[in-house]
């Protein structure tokens, strides 16, 4: 069932609130180091959400095999970034994590194009075959991979473009970034793990929210799972409260008497006495100190009709649905939340969470490509840069065998990149091995599902 609430009626919200978003859930992005605002940011604008290998050389390779072989005249590989403009900063960092994935020796000669030029993305991509380039890396956006892929496709090359929008996943257009839809399948299967079977979600009424809402239909379709209920909602406070309230259930789960435990049967006092008032005060004390107490049984609320819930909120309207969740009792006691792996970036905040999941690369796997791209340009590597390398890491091994071609990019063992495990399927579509992180009391996450080393990935 999906609904799409539109309550627009302002009801004055308990003070806890002002509280839960002053202490965890002040505007994220003011304490949140630069290059995770700048990866936000692009994550709302083409959905390019990432974190985080862990080897001092280029940290890609075929995972059964250490792909040292060199191929006699290599071929050339196109890459295709927006080199000038708006997204300029990071098209160049981007095209230096690719240059450093193709230093060694003998690796195929990288022909970059601007993105941003006249024409654009499509007229970059025909100038970068017309040069005889094998492969195609980028480009950055959805929009630029839909105008670049009939181009590769008219000549017959492969395309391993950045976005993490998988609709744009077809045959020889493989989608690099790290989508929501691995996200959410990762924490589905561990979900079900621990014996989790009836699965809701409450997500923003944005790309990134009917993202994950397809990506947890689908998951769910193929574990033999109910279809799962999901509400949008909007930013208004009172549309978010009314619709977590409708999903949860609350009405109906709140207990409709408190039940006594014991009963004072004594006299009723027949109030103070006309004659001595302190008297009958007195009297009236004795007799009830020596009935029996009356206690009532603190109030039993249902559980809501889920027990592992979805959410892909950021900012102040996650601090407006982390109310509504304490409002309408649905805590991790009884249901798993789940999250996008942008909290990542200010986990530290989301204590008010504590027992939720998000699924991300493990940071740790990522060292030694961090300390490599500083030793060379003198900086840290912001997270879309790891895109760029695994690409261009992937051309390297895949040149080297001499064969460029849909076989050697979907060798069934995968490869390990800069975030761990990947595998590309024939469909477009990139297997990903995540870790699911668990968000901490105090703030912060720890890692409770590693990420998997086993190439048999399934499907994501």
């Amino acid at each position: 069932m999906i609904a799409r609430t539109s309550v627009s009626s302002t009801n004055k919200r308990k003070a806890s609130l002002q509280e839960v978003k002053r202490t965890c859930l002040e505007p994220f992005s003011v304490a949140m180091p630069r290059h995770f605002r700048t990866f936000l940011a692009l994550g709302t604008a083409f959905g390019l959400a990432a974190c985080a290998n862990n080897e001092a050389g280029p940290p890609i390779a075929p995972s059964g095999g250490n792909g040292t072989s060199i191929a006699q005249n290599a071929p050339k590989v196109g890459l295709i970034l927006p080199l000038s403009g708006r997204f300029g900063p990071i098209g160049l960092r981007m095209r230096d994590a690719a240059k450093l994935a193709l230093s060694s020796s003998g690796a195929p000669v990288l022909d970059v194009q601007d993105s941003n030029g006249p024409g654009g993305a499509a007229a970059a991509a025909q100038v970068a075959l017309s040069h005889g380039d094998a492969l195609l890396l980028g480009p950055l956006t959805a929009t630029e991979t839909a105008a670049v892929a009939p181009v590769a496709a008219s000549a017959g090359k492969p395309v391993l473009a950045f976005t993490s929008d998988s609709t744009q996943a077809r045959p020889g257009v493989w989608v690099m970034g790290l989508t929501p839809e691995q996200q959410v399948r990762r924490m589905v299967d561990a979900a079900r793990a621990t014996g989790r079977k009836t699965f809701a979600a409450f997500l923003p009424d944005n790309p990134l929210g009917h993202a994950m809402a397809e990506g947890l239909t689908t998951a769910c379709r193929d574990a033999a799972l109910g279809a799962p209920q999901i509400v949008f909602h909007t930013s208004d406070e009172a549309n978010i409260h009314d619709g977590l309230k409708t999903l949860s259930n609350i009405a109906a789960r709140q207990p409709t008497a408190p039940a006594a435990t014991a009963t004072d049967t004594s006299p009723a006092a027949s109030g103070p006495s006309a004659i001595d008032p302190t008297a009958a005060q007195d009297a009236s004390q004795a007799v009830a100190a020596a009935a029996p107490p009356v206690t009532t049984a603190p109030a039993q609320i249902a559980p809501p009709p889920f027990d592992a819930l979805l959410l892909a909120d950021t900012g102040l309207a996650l601090g407006q649905v982390i109310s509504a969740l304490q409002e309408d009792h649905v805590d991790t006691a009884q249901v798993q939340i789940m999250g996008p792996a942008l909290w990542k970036a200010f986990d530290a905040k989301l204590g008010a969470l504590h027992g939720a999941w998000y699924a991300a690369p493990d940071a740790r796997d990522r060292n030694g490509y961090v300390a490599r791209y500083k030793a060379v340009y003198g900086q840290a590597p912001s997270p879309v840069t790891d895109f760029a390398y695994d690409a261009g890491a992937l051309a390297n091994v895949v040149a080297r065998s001499g064969h460029v071609d849909q076989a050697a990019l979907t060798r069934s063992d995968g490869f390990v990149g800069v975030d761990g495990l990947f595998r590309l399927r024939p469909d477009g579509h990139v297997s990903r091995n995540l870790a699911v992180f668990q968000i901490q009391r105090v703030g912060g996450s720890r890692i409770v599902v590693p990420a998997s080393r086993d190439v048999a990935l399934r499907p994501s």
